[in-house]
């Protein structure tokens, strides 16, 4: 049997980092790991191709070549997923289809043949047979979650990993929060499931052992969702350093009720972790209590990054705008805590309402609902009617990216980050790629682009004062250069 993954192009987002990678000489940010992962429950007699859009294009003979076409998509790669949906059309192959696009809205793909509805694992079995026995079923999903205990290690040996910038790892699935606007419940439920210290080391062992050297991203929707089991892993992860000598750094997303426990916060950072984030949202209390998102309330939330940044994390944070409760004072109160509390990488957007979630359920009783969402606030609008007037809040929002991500106030925020950061725990590898990258911001910059001034300035002032962590001011100075290209599009 012939199978071909497809991986379909990521849009220019904030998260696509597609501004760095000319950079670092890489051509996408990550791999494709719900694939790869599916790629790993196939039979190992199979004959497997993958193909990433975001690192080579997709030919006819790729497609000749297949028997059946994986396709695994997010919300935000509708249009490159249609894109292969009709050249597999063209050249009559029949689609099996999977990930949060499909989970969500498969009724808006009558074209494609058959979907893997929710998680894989326990439907895998099934699917393999029918495929063999020539009945595949249109669809395919359990009603119970699998035991991600039992989830097999990718298949990297299906990817170059000289085109990607970090790898995915997933340690759980699920979260214990209940945020309105979130689908991640949804799709992963609230009980968090997660795989074995042993399962872990494994799979990064895999990693270096196919020689690995670089960071690796572990991509849990909160990594903290139960806090006794990861406890237990990071212990593993500080007993793996030493005995691979890995130089290999981490990054990952957790809430913010981080900061309550300094055990667990102290564990990240001896296990190699370099950053974390966090879902922020609004420093708005009313906003907070409106979406449920009960673990950022009551505290202070500057203090609370500022901790995190002390321990020695970088803290990459996520801001929405369009709650209900937000009045017109809500740009510069977002703009003004994003500077205080130096969060450098501030990812912020118009609040959507994603599909099956409880605020889609309660804006469309509300009668408030205008249609789908593209799943990227690049495109700026919002799919149901806010209370704060709509150009007023779209505005507010370009406006507020484009300020932010300014050379002189992005400068001023990371060395505000700075003066907060403590590099600690183990030490880690920089790949060759960051002083190419560092090489490269030099004239990109320094010279090339506006805002030169202020990127000597900032160079300057950070060898001086912030030695230790000048590899850390070079990333952040190239990741702006993303953002700020990301903003001007707005």
């Amino acid at each position: 049997m012939n199978v071909l993954l497809v991986s379909p192009t990521t849009p220019d987002t904030f998260w696509s980092f597609r501004h760095v990678m000319r950079f670092i000489a890489k051509k996408a940010a990550f791999p494709p790991l719900g694939l790869l992962t599916v790629a790993a429950m196939l039979p190992r007699n199979w004959h497997l191709k993958l193909v990433d859009l975001n690192a080579r294009s997709l030919t006819a003979a790729d497609l000749d070549w297949a028997d059946y076409v994986f396709i695994s998509a997010m919300i935000v790669h509708e249009d490159s997923v249609r894109q292969i949906v009709a050249r597999c059309a063209e050249h009559h192959k029949p689609i099996v289809a999977g990930g949060p696009l499909f989970t969500t809205g498969h009724e808006r793909f009558p074209e494609v043949s058959h979907f893997v509805l929710g998680e894989a694992e326990n439907v895998m079995p099934t699917l393999v047979a029918d495929m063999l026995a020539g009945r595949v079923q249109r669809f395919y999903q359990d009603p119970d979650k699998p035991d991600v205990a039992g989830t097999p290690v990718p298949r990297w040996d299906l990817i170059r990993f000289r085109d990607y910038a970090t790898m995915p790892v997933q340690y759980s699935r699920g979260c214990p929060f209940n945020c309105e606007f979130c689908d991640i419940i949804v799709m992963n439920g609230r009980v968090p499931r997660v795989k074995t210290p042993a399962q872990m080391v494994r799979e990064l062992d895999t990693l270096l052992d196919l020689g690995w050297r670089s960071s690796i991203f572990i991509v849990d929707d909160n990594f903290i969702g139960n806090k006794l089991k990861v406890k237990t892993l990071l212990r593993e992860l500080v007993s793996w350093r030493a005995r691979r000598a890995s130089g290999v750094s981490f990054l990952t997303e957790a809430s913010l009720n981080l900061v309550d426990d300094a055990e667990l916060l102290e564990l990240m950072v001896q296990a190699g972790f370099k950053k974390v984030f966090v879902g922020v949202e609004t420093p708005d209390e009313a906003g907070l209590t409106e979406c449920g998102k009960v673990q950022n309330t009551r505290r202070d939330l500057v203090a609370a990054v500022k901790q995190i940044q002390n321990a020695g994390l970088e803290v990459m944070g996520g801001f929405i705008l369009g709650f209900d409760s937000d009045t017109h004072s809500i740009f510069e109160r977002q703009r003004r805590f994003i500077q205080e509390s130096g969060v450098v990488t501030a990812m912020v957007g118009l609040l959507n309402a994603l599909p099956q979630t409880r605020l889609f359920a309660r804006l469309k009783s509300e009668g408030r609902i205008l249609g789908q969402t593209t799943g990227n606030n690049l495109d700026a609008v919002l799919n149901f009617v806010p209370k704060l007037d709509r150009e007023t809040l779209v505005e507010g929002y370009r406006a507020l990216v484009k300020r932010l991500y300014a050379p002189k106030e992005y400068y001023r925020r990371a060395l505000t980050f700075l003066r907060e950061y403590r590099p600690r725990g183990p030490r880690t590898r920089r790949p060759p790629s960051e002083v190419l990258a560092f090489l490269r911001s030099l004239w990109v910059m320094g010279v090339w682009t506006r805002g030169r001034r202020e990127y000597w300035k900032y160079l300057t002032k950070s060898l001086l004062f912030h030695r230790r962590a000048f590899g850390e001011a070079m990333n952040l100075a190239i990741i702006g250069y993303h953002f700020r290209k990301v903003a001007a599009s707005l």
